[in-house]
């Protein structure tokens, strides 16, 4: 039997939370942002009449009031969101259990008693779902109603603000294969990039590209996106109480103001590392290698990463590992403003590994033994109650500001 996809994304939401929370800012240009002190004064989503004038998710701050005078700037907060988005999840758990969340304001919704009619049953349950997010929560959301999970998302996006699109087996052709191919979902720049040397520019050429060239030119990746184009994937809607896989566990922040010498980029990825070591401890699992993101002050990033010789959960040999990154990889053409580290290539704590006749098991052993009683400190009495010498003064960091990174398994193998 053949479920109905749904995959709901509520409109604007921060703003819209916002507005539902303040009547007055109805019909006005609003914008949610990050603060401009800390660094973080981008904008996070906007109103439409905002949208209309020119504002645009990402555009940092002065951009925003530039392109729309007179714009209302409002902080975010997120306790509120996460509110929101619970109770819109509470009316989808009243249609299935499969709800699947993709973010805060997205979710993937699998109606197994549907027997496939996206048109009829899809189209109605969708109907439904969106007039009682209206009325009860005072919000608007777009669902995308399909039979796969890739089409659903597609769909979502093609009609906004409060509308209900279904692209069923009849139809995709005509209104997915002439997308742009970086519509698809994990079709970033970078594959964007290596799809239009190939003169793939659509989601049609995508899905009528030999799949064993994609394959060569892209690897295994090529031939999932193959099957997206397509809409012959059949990865499932997770139930709600799934957990998945955790993939990497990282550790971000923007810098209140840029860093441009070795060993102040140096604190602040052994003072990102604490994080990254303690959660890896938590979760019983070690890193077989780090990565690195750089952003530099005009925003532009790259990223590097390094196998481990063993496996680690120790801050120090993390943060160690991604400055020896940084100071091989990073040109210093440009002052650094953000900068995230994360253990990757994950394995179970216990898991046995080869030795060699070179490895200090006694002095590993004991540096385990040390981030172990720190841990134990600091949950006792608080972060900042035991940390090393050279994190003392001045990180210029916004402490309270950083961002954690748990990334879970792909859904797509």
């Amino acid at each position: 039997m053949t479920p109905i996809i749904l995959h709901s994304d509520l409109n604007c939401f921060y703003a819209s939370v916002e507005i539902s929370e303040n009547p007055a800012l109805r019909d006005k240009k609003i914008a949610v942002c990050g603060s401009t002190e800390d660094r973080h004064g981008i904008v996070l989503t906007a109103s439409y009449p905002a949208k209309r004038s020119g504002v645009k998710t990402g555009m940092a701050n002065w951009q925003a009031r530039q392109a729309c005078p007179g714009l209302i700037c409002v902080p975010p907060r997120y306790d509120l969101y996460i509110k929101y988005s619970k109770l819109v999840r509470r009316i989808y758990a009243q249609y299935t259990d499969d709800v699947e969340p993709f973010g805060m304001d997205e979710n993937w919704l699998s109606i197994p008693y549907g027997r496939g009619d996206v048109e009829g049953e899809g189209r109605k349950i969708a109907e439904e779902i969106r007039r009682r997010v209206r009325e009860e929560i005072g919000l608007t959301v777009s669902i995308g109603v399909s039979h796969s999970k890739i089409f659903a998302k597609l769909g979502s996006d093609m009609k906004k603000p409060d509308a209900v699109t279904v692209i069923s087996r009849e139809n995709y052709r005509e209104k997915v294969w002439p997308l742009p191919v970086s519509e698809l979902l994990y079709v970033g720049p970078a594959t964007t990039r290596k799809l239009r040397a190939m003169n793939v520019q659509t989601i049609g050429a995508l899905a009528q590209a030999d799949p064993e060239l994609l394959r060569g030119r892209l690897g295994k990746v090529g031939v999932m996106l193959w099957l997206f184009a397509n809409g012959t994937d059949h990865a499932a809607v997770m139930p709600s109480d799934f957990v998945a896989p955790i993939k990497s566990v990282g550790h971000g922040t923007t810098c209140v103001c840029d860093l441009d010498a070795d060993y102040s980029v140096w604190r602040v990825l052994y003072e990102l590392a604490q994080d990254v070591g303690h959660r890896l401890r938590r979760y019983g699992l070690a890193a077989r290698g780090v990565q690195i993101t750089v952003k530099d002050k005009d925003l532009d990033y790259r990223q590097y990463q390094t196998p481990l010789v063993y496996p680690s959960q120790s801050p120090l040999e993390i943060a160690q590992a991604g400055f020896d990154l940084f100071r091989i990889r990073y040109p210093w053409h440009k002052p650094v403003r953000a900068l995230t580290i994360r253990g990757i290539n994950l394995i179970p704590e216990k898991q046995p590994v080869q030795l060699d006749i070179f490895n200090d098991a006694r002095k590993r052993e004991k540096q385990k033994a040390l981030d172990d009683c720190v841990d134990t400190i600091r949950r006792r009495f608080g972060y900042r109650s035991i940390f090393a010498a050279s994190l003392m003064g001045d990180l210029h960091m916004a402490q309270d500001k950083c961002e954690t990174v748990t990334m879970p398994g792909i859904m797509y193998q």
